[in-house]
């Protein structure tokens, strides 16, 4: 992750995200699930044995999605509401709108 996206730069705000390194270990982790599906599938395994292990990375996934969230609302947001940043909101928007499709 480079500096600014630890940092938290964006529209004029700065901040330090307070999750980052329980995100990136939760990363890690998903990442190192994704691969041991890859060779279960290279590997021919049953496909309740592959959904199950998907199943897992996603939900994984889907924690580090809600880790994320809670950090930037608590602080990204709170930021731009106390500014009136209204494109933050918007950005916020977008981004949800994309995550629970």
């Amino acid at each position: 992750m480079s500096d600014e996206m630890s940092e938290g730069r964006h529209a004029g705000h700065t901040h330090t995200h307070k999750q980052t390194k329980s995100v990136l270990n939760r990363m890690a982790r998903a990442i190192g699930h994704l691969t041991a599906v890859r060779s279960m599938v290279e590997q021919g395994r049953d496909c309740p044995e592959v959904l199950i292990q998907l199943a897992a990375v996603r939900s994984a996934i889907n924690g580090i999605c809600e880790i994320i969230l809670k950090d930037h609302l608590e602080h990204c947001i709170v930021d731009a509401v106390k500014t009136g940043d209204m494109e933050a909101l918007e950005e916020l928007k977008r981004a949800v709108e994309l995550l629970m499709k």
